[in-house]
């Protein structure tokens, strides 16, 4: 007697099998499961919980209950939230399969609340496997399977977790991939993990947020031991018997450990983000970044996906004579801002000449555009423009202390003069770097971008991959004849900016950049002999 298609289904299901096959079905559209050892991996990961908040609960109740009866307390918590945990992953494992067919790849999940997604395979664009040292050491990975769309979980399916060879299985089989063979082997590697690039890591603001977030962490833990108004006493009874020399002494020893603290935190989490690191270039014609040393990240951009590079100078990065790559590319993660950073990042922090030989080996070009496009320089009206939003924004906090001062104390005007004295020359020294970072050009196949100061970014985007202009011209602007030109694409951040450019010069290089899309909005004046482009209709 033969057996329908929903009952070979439930039987399945019933029995845990990891695939159920319909009759008529074709192999590649089997049902499968997850890992069964997503149970384990709970386990662990809840036992780790416990404890990280079992300890401050237990110490905070010695002091109120016996002994044992705050270690039954804290037992019996401890195993309630163990067993709870692993069995809610149980339930999500026994009622979460997925399947991988022809035209779409679809993930059911859910007890009460059953969610069905199903994603058509033309529109899937990112494969991407991650794992933590706990998957990494069972060998199984994290699979999130997305289209790239601005829509939230809806445009994404995650497989949580799969073995390692059923991860690599999906992500051949979804991006259209050939095995790799040993008489393919594509373009290779393309950039490697160079243990000098560590140097970059403390240069990143990274370091000073880490500290701040170190000191923050110290005020936190002794709330939890509730003696944080003991450790406040404490200080300022000891700051209030010293000299204020010594006091600034001490304070700016407090600083040097927590900025120490801060760049080893910083080279810490360089090394766990980046060891290991390989740029490839697949067979097919597919970029895959693989990194991380406890975590590892395995990342896939299709090349007919890629519209430019990016190369992106903070500060301190820049003045040590470094830059960081990422790509410009559709399909990219845009619903949270920091898996868009991930997956977008081809190259660390790494010498600049060594970011423009990655640059152009990704894009094919004997040089990369970032290096031998002439940027266009900007007026000096655009100079004047950030002298002035700096001197505004240095001169603020100065001016309230004043205030403050003049209402309160005279102590507040001398620091107001003492803070202005430091601020005033900083920002103009940074308006004046971020005008000499303003820069436009087109070469070949490629117009390029450049702006800013703390943080200077310059694009290379592939002038067949520009879907539209926009000009912004604000009122202070228009006295000045300065307007901003905006290059609107679906890959990347899908807007890349021209700032603060001449008029006439900004709306020429649009129109030149890619022909026939902004010439019906122009018109062209004739002024002593010169012809200039315009804002407006052609007559």
């Amino acid at each position: 007697m033969s057996e329908s298609p929903g009952e070979g289904e439930a039987r399945a299901l019933g029995e845990g099998v990891r695939e159920a096959r319909a009759p008529g079905e074709a192999a590649e559209e089997v049902w499968r499961r997850l890992d069964r050892r997503t149970l384990l991996v709970t386990a662990v990961v809840m036992a780790g919980v416990v404890v990280g908040t079992g300890v401050p609960v237990g110490v905070g109740l010695a002091g109120r209950l016996p002994l044992g009866e705050t270690l039954a307390w804290v037992l019996t918590g401890a195993v309630l939230l163990i067993v709870c945990g692993t069995g809610g992953d149980y339930v999500r494992w026994r009622r979460t399969r997925y399947r991988t067919g022809p035209e779409r790849a679809e993930l059911h999940t859910g007890l009460f609340l059953v969610k069905r997604r199903s994603l058509a395979r033309e529109r899937i664009r990112t494969v991407d496997l991650t794992a933590n040292l706990l998957l990494r050491l069972l060998g199984l990975v994290k699979v999130r399977i997305g289209t790239g769309e601005q829509t939230g979980g809806e445009s994404t399916l995650e497989l949580d977790p799969v073995t390692r060879a059923e991860g690599e299985r999906l992500r051949t089989e979804l991006l259209g991939r050939v095995p790799r063979t040993s008489e393919d082997t594509g373009d290779g590697v393309l950039a490697a993990f160079d243990p000098g690039w560590i140097r970059y890591a403390p240069l990143s603001f990274l370091s000073l947020a880490l500290a701040g977030a170190g000191v923050g962490g110290l005020f936190q833990l002794s709330e939890w031991f509730g003696v944080q108004d003991r450790v406040i006493d404490w200080v300022g009874g000891h700051l209030r018997g010293i000299s204020p020399v010594w006091g600034i002494v001490l304070l700016a020893g407090f600083l040097v450990l927590a900025g120490i603290a801060g760049v080893v935190g910083a080279l810490a989490l360089w090394i766990e983000m980046w060891w290991n690191y390989r740029l490839e270039r697949e067979p097919g014609g597919t970029l895959r970044v693989r990194r991380g040393l406890f975590t590892s990240r395995s990342v896939s951009i299709e090349e007919r996906r890629l519209r430019g590079v990016e190369l992106v100078e903070p500060l301190g990065v820049r003045l040590a004579g470094a830059a960081r790559l990422d790509a410009v590319a559709t399909g990219l993660a845009h619903d949270e801002e920091e898996q868009q950073a991930e997956q977008k990042s081809l190259l660390p922090p790494a010498p600049r000449a060594v970011a423009d030989e990655v640059a152009a080996r990704i894009l094919r070009e004997p040089v990369s555009p970032t290096r031998t496009v002439r940027l266009v320089p900007h007026p000096r009206a655009a100079r004047a423009r950030r002298l002035r939003w700096a001197l505004s924004a240095a001169l603020l906090p100065p001016a309230l202390l004043a205030v403050l001062g003049l209402l309160l104390t005279e102590v507040l005007l001398t620091v107001a003069a003492a803070v202005a004295v430091v601020l005033v020359p900083v920002a103009v020294l940074l308006a004046l770097d971020a005008y000499r970072n303003l820069g436009h050009g087109l070469g070949g196949a490629y117009l390029v971008t450049r702006s800013g100061t703390l943080r200077r970014t310059t694009v290379a985007l592939q002038r067949a991959g520009v879907t539209g202009w926009t000009i912004r011209q604000s009122s202070f602007q228009r006295r000045a004849g300065l307007l901003t030109v905006t290059a609107t694409t679906a890959a990347g951040d899908g807007a890349y900016h021209v700032y603060d450019t001449a008029e006439g010069e900004g709306l020429a290089f649009a129109a030149e950049a890619v022909p026939g899309l902004l010439e019906p909005f122009l018109t062209r004046v004739e002024s002593g002999g010169a012809v200039e482009e315009r804002p407006g209709p052609r007559p």
